[in-house]
């Protein structure tokens, strides 16, 4: 999780809402992503997104079949069908986000019995560092509006 949040800490230095997740396999990181919608001009490239996309490149397979992904922040209901098609085997998060979490706030997206993969997910690891960076660039977006 501490890598997840290093790749948040990047989204924040660069300008974009400071989430990061990591994907890995067999203890070792083989995708790494942070949120880069206002950089590459993409609605889907969140965190998550990118960090599958650099693990298939990695494994050659679309499929991160025995992989986990850790996110610094509770993903939304595009991630959560990126990480089940994906086929990733748990889902670690940071905190929760309650307006657009799929997991535990807005909906319980993983819990469907009509889903073809079934993900494990565990929440709230280093939920207060991840939370205290997405405050402090919020309060910070509200500074320069008011300035």
């Amino acid at each position: 999780m501490t890598e997840a949040m290093n790749m948040a800490k990047l989204a924040f230095n660069n300008d974009e809402v400071p989430v990061g997740a990591i994907v890995v396999n067999n203890g070792k990181i083989i995708g790494r992503g942070f949120n880069q919608v206002v950089a590459k001009n993409s609605v889907s490239s969140h965190a998550e997104i990118n960090a599958i996309n650099e693990a298939s490149q990695f494994i050659k397979n679309y499929r991160l079949i025995g992989c986990d992904i850790f996110v610094t922040l509770e993903p939304c209901h595009m991630c959560a069908k990126a990480i089940v098609d994906s086929r990733i085997d748990t889902l670690y998060f940071g905190a929760n986000e309650p307006k657009t979490g799929a997991i535990e706030s807005i909906d319980q997206f993983l819990d469907r019995d009509d889903l073809n993969h079934k993900v494990l997910y565990s929440g709230g690891h280093m939920k207060q560092q991840s939370s205290n960076l997405l405050k402090k660039f919020f309060q910070s977006k509200r500074l320069q509006q008011s300035s």
